[in-house]
């Protein structure tokens, strides 16, 4: 829009709300019904002159954000989010269901507006606490929405404009939060609707196995009755199924598949061609011949340019180091099968295997759940320094798994 026309859009908005706040149903044919209800909603909860959006506990919003399958898309697809905030002087904020918001980051400018209003980790930006908002409403009817200055019930946001677009499990459908991009009411674009759809759909293809697959334990076996999808299992043994049903590959086509698998933004032939074969001499057209064998054994649901996966995918990997970011130590040993592919000469895929290898065992070196490092044992039989960090930990006190720890450390001696 041009400047003379923005300009007498916010003139409008803000006749509108004026109206509302001295009148109350004045304001009926001055705004669109959505932005009216919700000021009449918020009016009951709030006093125009809020300063801030008021801030829940530090600790429990990091928890939330800990335990939620989004902090794992928002990691995989950050520098996306990053870039788009800092190319359009954008804030950007991820909420929970309950428009909590869980993470932000901001372009130079609105990271400080966004901090003066506590448009931040921990902010409270429903309805009822802070009046009128795109995140609210995106939240509150499942459909991105935008709010335009004094649209805004509160006017500590009257110089905003905000569109929002909700996140949800494209598996289960289960409502996970919303995506909000923010800029200065002069920068409003026509597209900035359409972006915010782009970012909400970006972050839903990188969910993790969590949020699609919550019925299913560590994914070491799925029967028939698996939610649709792509599941991978990579750890130990190599296992691909499809909406329940086991797909018979190679060894580099499944290896193609899981590096696809654990890049949702997208390879390209290049990229994907040094991810598979390193410096080995391998023509382009060869990868392409596995591509396409895939793409048929998945229905067509593989995309060229960049080549990426148009399905909900799970990975015990993802599932793993989910599991080992939140702490639960005892359910990611569960979940580790053991060497990522083992023999695979992938230069990537020996490198993640290392990853996830060194995550799993410095998880247990840190909190030796005697349970946990028995089973461990079993999958590194050689690794006696958990098995004794274990023992140190135990101590004098009595422990059922003593004797079998004890007996681990014998065995790998021997």
């Amino acid at each position: 829009m041009r400047q003379p026309e923005l300009d007498e859009r916010k003139r409008a908005t803000l006749h509108a709300w004026t109206s509302f706040v001295e009148h109350g149903d004045a304001a009926e044919p001055l705004v669109r019904p959505e932005i009216l209800s919700s000021w009449a909603r918020s009016e009951a909860a709030i006093a125009p002159d809020v300063t801030a959006a008021p801030l829940a506990d530090e600790s429990e919003t990091s928890s939330i954000w800990r335990d939620s399958p989004l902090q794992v898309a928002v990691e995989r697809v950050e520098s996306d989010l990053r870039r788009t905030a800092e190319d359009g002087d954008l804030v950007l904020a991820v909420t929970d269901p309950d428009t909590r918001v869980l993470w932000t980051y901001g372009g130079r400018v609105m990271r400080r507006k966004a901090e003066a209003v506590n448009f931040v980790a921990g902010g409270r930006w429903d309805e009822a606490s802070v009046g009128t908002n795109a995140l609210d409403l995106a939240n509150r009817f499942s459909e991105p929405s935008m709010v335009f200055s004094a649209e805004h019930y509160a006017p500590i946001v009257h110089n905003w404009v905000c569109w929002a677009a909700p996140v949800v499990d494209p598996v289960s459908g289960r409502r996970l939060g919303v995506i909000d991009l923010s800029t200065t009411w002069d920068r409003t674009h026509p597209i900035g609707l359409a972006t915010a759809r782009v970012m909400a759909r970006l972050i839903e293809t990188a969910l993790p196995h969590s949020a699609h697959h919550p019925s299913a334990s560590g994914l070491g076996v799925v029967d028939d009755t698996a939610d649709p999808g792509l599941v991978l299992t990579l750890l130990g043994t190599a296992e691909v199924r499809l909406d329940g049903q086991r797909l018979l590959l190679n060894r580099r086509q499944t290896e193609v598949l899981a590096l696809l698998a654990l890049h949702p933004e997208g390879l390209s032939l290049e990229q994907l061609h040094a991810l598979v074969y390193g410096d080995q001499a391998v023509t382009f057209s060869t990868l392409k011949a596995e591509v396409s064998h895939l793409r048929s054994a998945l229905g067509g649901q593989l995309s060229s340019r960049p080549y990426r996966l148009t399905m909900p995918v799970a990975t015990d990997v993802e599932h793993v180091l989910a599991l080992v970011r939140r702490g639960r130590v005892a359910a990611a040993v569960d979940s580790y099968g053991g060497d990522l592919l083992p023999g695979t000469n992938s230069p990537a895929l020996a490198e993640l295997g290392e990853y996830v290898a060194v995550a799993v065992r410095e998880a247990l070196l840190a909190d030796p759940d005697p349970d946990a490092v028995l089973r461990y044992a079993e999958r590194a039989p050689y690794d006696t320094a958990v098995v004794e960090r274990c023992l140190a930990v135990l101590g004098d006190a009595p422990h059922p798994a003593k004797p079998l720890l004890k007996g681990r450390i014998a065995a790998a001696r021997a």
